[in-house]
This record gives structure tokens, C-alpha cells and sequence, in this order.
């Protein structure tokens, strides 16, 4: 039996903590209740007030400029040089550039060589002199970083495809790759899902090499340190470090398949390529384009037109219109999202909302169901091809992304689902079965959980020169496994069942020695470690363990005077940045989280946590947050969710309320309701 009967909602794990004496009791009720009261009932109004009239919540996404310059340089490939929307998208590019001149893949952090020489291309493009100034101080940043002879995979075939260096300083990616048997540890779905989605069309257009001439004077030849002519071999393509290494055999094999493709292409090709572009046509069904994401999405436009599709095909305008989505113009400027987040947003919105007093037949919480069950993916996708045996049942991140349900997603989805009247309708309960199905049986062989898949994490792959995206695979991580132990735990599973108890043993295997976790898809040890004690606790671990205290004893630890918990995306790179940051509303929420779930709401650290969130709210029942608190790849993209500090600091402030006894006000159906928004 898959769904057992499990704890309440709320499931606060209350008996971890210190008796609360009577006087502090009273000073708490008297004192802090009526501002945390009004706290939490501004924050719930305003998170109701963002609700669509469909029922589901999706906020902006916001990254780094490389999304503007990418789709600039599009443009210019496409040859579009005259695009209106070319010079708006230079516009936002050169609002974000730091006063060094460059431009970071977050706010604050230090200049990215790729990041910058992209944005100064898409400038020089939209008409930018190389002799203003803030082209000057770029170009000179550039060059003393190493110049665009540095650059990563990504920008390389954006500079060839611009005729700025020749398609031999691009690490191959051989189209030939779609012939590879299912054993070969190289086929298509030994690669992380985004990795994938990436790689077929972009195998197109590096088989069919489209080049666009530029002028010269539209060309970035001053950035380069040394000329990129065919004959020079690029760094990239060097032989480094250890002779015998898995780096310097895939260095060497790169420069064979190069020779390849110059002699021996011409057999297997056609073949591949015929099997690259259906694939890649298959992956437009009941999607927001290939992957639902920003990259394979440009790379689909390439491709297509390298195949002979002509703009006005039905084809070519599904898969601009996919980009087009992702726009946001606001007065002169034009920016993109990476994807769009509403199975996100929904789901975390409904957990906020359902813990804030809003009860489950409520219609805010029943809409938002209905929207989720209508999502619900149920066909096979990828995740298949390795799997067959595990049925679908799950939804995805985006709007439509039928091939890849993801883990979290739906993790969160079963939570939120839970939290309503639906949960106990017929339809709602095969829903949960099947994706509760679906999540169990895609726990790894390492015993945690991946994002999409199962087992993809062979480290040799990390290797191949393109991989310096620093996603190539999809490994189990913290904060994922955690989540599914929550999940599972608010559905009745608890310790003593063999598959949560190997989870149990991958956590800590994973836990780092000062007591944190490293978190893969939040910035970074507080979101890896906040997951992660919720999740022990769900499934009833003994929160007094001293494991578990050493962790409850780090998030202490980073906190600050105060109040706050802030960690800058610089803790990816540099272990002694771990949990030190600018103090933000999301991660102090996922601070006070931490330490309600081992039972510390009554320690002064707590305390000071929840005043800091209610000093901080604005007016309205917001928070103000400019920091990139998520993470797309660690090292390379980060994300700013913009419901972040919204949704999780009502969180907190709810729990904190449900573990000191504190009664909030119940939102009853006769209640004042504001009108759902209309969808956008």
C-alpha cells in the first residue's frame, strides 16, 4: 500500500522542544503574537492577491544577462541585425553592467569572462562605439581576464556561427552521437535532461556549421589576446595537467573527431542527422519548446533554419513564438527569462497559504488544485528510455514539459495537493498514487533522488570539453532526497522501511564536516541544509542525534546580528563564503525552518529570525529581495525567483506560529476574498 496515513498537515515536529515556562509563554502570547498575527495575514492577503484567475501563481524568473545577449546574437545569426528588439535588449544588458566594466552571472559577484564578452558583442551589435566608455572599461576587463580566448563552450559557437573564430576552436559535439547504442556509457541518455535537450540541436548546427559575416566593424577581434585562426589549437583543445587523465583523452579525441569530420562524415551524417531532427521534432509535442528552457530553445531556431525550415514554417514559428513567451518588456528595455516557474510557484504558494490559516476547501486552494491535476503528466518521457518499468505520474516545472516531470516538482505538488478538500476526491487520490509510484521508484541506485532522472552520473562524462556548463550529469543530491523524504514522511512513511532508511544514509553521507549540506538547486549550504533536517524530521529521525545537532549548530552559527541568514552564490565557488551573504527574506525563512524542524523554536536564534522577517515586511505583506537565491548551474547560472521572499518567509512566520501554540486567524469561505487576477 503506497499511501499510508500520515501526520498532520502541519506536522511540526514540536516534541524536540524545550519546555517554554510560563511567564516567557505569557510575553510571547502578549507581546509577539499580535504583530506575528498581522504579519502573517499581510503576507497571506498579498500571496492571494497574486493568484491568477485559473488558479495557479507564476512569478518573473529572472537570470544573467547572458539570456539578452544570447537572443541578440540570435538575431544577427538569424540576420536580423536591424530587429527592433536587438537595440531594447541592449538597453537592459548595459543597465546590469558593474562598475569594473564586466558583467557577473549574479548581482555582486565578480566578472565572468563569458558573460562579459557576450554582453559587449550584443552591444557592439546594437550600435554601441568600441570607443564610449563603458565599451572601453569592458573591452580592457575583458582582456585582462584572459581576453575572448577563454571563453566557455556555450560562447564559442555563438562567436563561430558570427564568423569571429573558426568552428574548429568549438569542442565537437558530433551529431553521430544519436546512433550510439543504449550501452554506450556516451548515448543521449547518460546526459542530464537540460544537458540533452541541449546537445541534439545544437550537434545540428555544428554538422551544418552556419556561418553570418559581419563587418568588420561589427566584429570583436579586440578582444582576443591572440588571433583564432583554424591552424592555432584553442586551450580547450590542449592537452594540460596529468598526461594520462579522462581530460586529456576526450582532449584527444575531439581533435580525431575533428579529422573526422573533415574525411569520414560524410557515411554516417545523413543518417544522424535525419535521426537528430526527428527527435528534436518529437520533442516539440505538448511542450514550451525543447526542454521548456532558454538554451535548447535557441539552439532549436539554429537548427531548424540549418535544416531548411523557412521562417514563416509552422515549425519555426512554434519554436520563435517559445522564445518570444519568455520576454518581458518594460519601457526601453527588453529582457528574457530562463523558463517560466508555475508548478513552482503554485505549489509553494498552496503549502504557504494552507499553514498560514487558509483552510483546505477554500477556493484559492481548491482552484489551485484543479489547475495541478489538469497538469499532471502522464505519458512516458525520456526518463523512460533508461526505465521502462516506471510508469508516469508527475508534473513538470514549466507550463507543459511532458517529457520531463521532474522530482521536486512533484514532490511539492503532492504536498501542496494534500493541503486541500480535492485530496480526497477520486480522481485527486489516483493523481497522488500514481506520482507517489513515480517518485519511489525513481530513487537512484545511490539511494537518493536525482531532479529528472535515475542513475545519471557517471563522473567520466564531466570530462568531454563541453562539459564545462558544469551540468553534464544529474547526479542524487541533498536537498532533492530531503524534499522526497518530507514528501513521503507528510504521506506516512517513517523510518524503518529499507528505501528511506539507504536515503537516510545518503544524506549524511552527503553531509559536509562543518554540519551543513551543499545545496544543488538553492544558494546554497542553508537551502541543502534547511531540506535537509525538514526531511529527517518528516520521517521521524531523532532530532536530538548529534548529527543532527551539528547542523542545527552550523545555521546557527552563519546567522546575523541582525537577525538574518544571507548566503552569496560565491559559497559554489569558495568554501569559506559558505552561509555568508547580504541577509535575505527567503533565506532567513529557510534559516528558521532549519531550526523549528529539530525543535528550537523557543531558542533565541529563532526569535530573532521571525522579528527580523517582521521588521523587514514592507506594507504591503511583501519582502524585498534583489539576491539570486536560486541556482541553475552551480558556477555558471543562478536564478532570482521573484515569489521567493514571498512564499517562504509566510512559511516560516506560519510554522513558527503552529510550533508555539500561537492561533492564527482561520481565512473562512465567507471571508473578504479579493477577485483572482486574470492569467496572463
Amino acid at each position: 500500500m503506497i499511501m499510508r496515513s500520515g501526520p498532520a498537515v502541519s506536522a511540526a515536529p514540536q516534541a524536540f522542544a524545550p519546555p517554554v515556562s510560563e511567564s516567557d509563554q505569557a510575553s510571547l502570547h502578549d507581546v509577539d503574537a499580535r504583530s506575528l498575527r498581522q504579519s502573517v495575514a499581510s503576507a497571506r492577503d498579498y500571496l492571494i492577491d497574486l493568484q491568477r484567475s485559473d488558479g495557479h501563481w507564476c512569478a518573473e524568473l529572472e537570470g544573467d544577462t547572458i539570456l539578452e545577449s544570447e537572443f541578440v546574437l540570435l538575431q544577427v545569426i538569424l540576420g536580423r541585425l536591424g530587429d527592433s528588439t536587438i537595440r531594447k535588449c541592449a538597453n537592459y544588458i548595459l543597465s546590469k553592467q558593474q562598475a569594473d566594466g564586466g558583467w557577473s552571472n549574479y548581482p555582486g559577484g565578480p566578472a565572468d569572462v563569458s558573460v562579459s564578452v557576450k554582453a559587449y558583442f550584443a552591444l557592439k551589435l546594437a550600435g554601441h562605439d568600441s570607443n564610449e566608455p563603458h565599451m572601453v572599461r569592458a573591452r580592457k576587463l575583458i582582456r585582462d581576464m584572459g581576453g575572448a580566448d577563454g571563453v566557455n563552450s556555450f560562447t564559442r559557437f555563438y562567436l563561430a556561427a558570427l564568423g569571429q573564430i573558426p568552428y574548429n576552436h568549438c569542442p565537437s559535439v558530433p551529431v553521430e552521437i544519436m546512433l550510439l547504442p543504449s550501452w554506450s556509457p556516451f548515448n543521449l541518455y547518460h546526459m542530464s535532461s537540460w544537458t540533452r535537450t541541449i546537445v541534439v540541436p545544437l550537434a545540428i548546427a555544428q554538422a551544418l556549421k552556419p556561418i553570418t559575416p559581419l563587418p568588420d566593424d561589427l566584429g570583436i577581434e579586440e578582444l582576443f589576446l591572440e588571433k583564432p585562426t583554424p591552424d592555432r589549437i584553442p586551450e580547450i583543445s590542449q592537452v594540460q595537467g596529468r598526461l594520462i587523465s579522462w581530460e586529456n583523452a576526450f582532449r584527444v579525441l575531439d581533435r580525431g573527431l575533428k579529422l573526422y569530420e573533415r574525411w569520414g562524415s560524410k557515411f554516417l551524417r545523413p543518417r544522424a542527422l535525419k535521426l537528430a531532427e526527428a527527435w528534436l521534432l518529437e520533442h516539440f509535442e505538448e511542450s514550451d519548446g525543447v526542454g521548456a528552457i532558454f538554451p535548447p530553445m535557441v539552439y532549436t531556431v539554429i537548427a531548424l533554419r540549418c535544416l531548411g525550415y523557412a521562417d514563416d514554417s509552422p515549425e519555426m514559428i512554434w519554436a520563435e513564438k517559445q522564445l518570444t513567451d519568455l520576454m518581458i518588456e518594460e519601457g526601453d528595455t527588453l529582457r528574457l527569462q530562463p523558463c517560466v516557474s508555475p508548478i513552482w510557484d503554485t505549489t509553494w504558494s498552496m503549502v504557504a497559504l494552507a499553514e498560514a490559516g487558509v483552510p483546505p476547501e477554500h477556493e484559492s486552494l481548491t482552484k489551485a488544485c484543479d489547475w495541478l491535476l489538469e497538469r499532471e503528466i502522464v505519458k512516458p518521457g525520456d526518463w523512460t528510455k533508461r526505465n521502462p518499468q516506471i510508469p508516469a505520474g508527475g508534473w513538470a516545472f514549466e507550463y507543459n514539459n511532458r517529457f520531463y516531470p521532474d522530482l521536486d516538482d512533484t514532490a511539492t505538488a503532492l504536498m501542496a495537493i494534500r493541503r486541500t478538500s480535492r485530496f480526497g476526491e477520486l480522481h485527486c487520490q489516483e493523481a497522488v498514487r500514481r506520482a507517489l509510484e513515480f517518485e519511489i521508484a525513481m530513487q537512484s541506485s545511490d539511494f537518493g533522488w536525482a531532479a529528472f532522472d535515475r542513475d545519471v552520473n557517471n563522473p567520466i562524462l564531466e570530462a568531454i570539453p563541453f562539459a564545462d556548463h558544469n551540468a553534464m550529469l544529474d547526479p542524487s543530491c541533498p536537498d532533492i532526497t530531503a524534499r522526497i523524504l518530507e514528501m513521503l514522511g507528510e504521506f506516512g512513511y517513517r523510518r524503518g522501511e529499507a528505501f528511506i532508511e539507504e536515503a537516510i544514509r545518503f544524506l549524511f553521507k552527503h553531509q559536509e564536516p562543518e554540519g551543513c549540506w551543499w545545496g544543488r538547486w538553492g544558494v546554497n549550504y542553508i537551502y541543502g541544509t534547511w531540506q535537509s533536517l525538514v526531511g529527517l524530521a518528516s520521517i521521524g529521525y531523532d532530532m536530538n542525534h548529534p548529527r543532527v545537532q551539528r547542523a542545527a549548530a552550523w545555521i546557527k552559527s552563519v546567522q546575523q546580528p541582525c537577525g538574518g541568514w544571507g548566503e552569496s552564490c560565491a559559497s559554489y565557488v569558495d568554501r569559506t563564503e559558505m552561509g555568508k551573504g547580504e541577509p535575505t527574506a527567503s533565506q532567513t525563512a529557510w534559516g528558521i525552518l532549519a531550526l523549528i524542524a529539530v525543535g528550537e523554536e523557543n531558542s533565541p536564534d529563532v526569535q530573532r529570525g521571525i522579528e527580523y522577517l517582521i521588521k523587514s515586511q514592507n506594507e504591503d505583506g511583501s519582502w524585498t529581495e534583489t539576491e539570486f537565491t536560486g541556482t541553475g548551474f552551480p558556477k555558471v547560472f543562478y536564478l532570482r525567483y521573484h515569489y521567493y521572499p514571498i512564499y517562504f518567509p509566510t512559511l516560516a512566520l506560519a510554522r513558527y506560529a503552529q510550533a508555539m501554540g500561537i492561533t492564527l486567524e482561520r481565512m473562512n469561505e465567507s471571508s473578504s476574498f479579493p477577485p483572482l487576477r486574470k492569467s496572463a
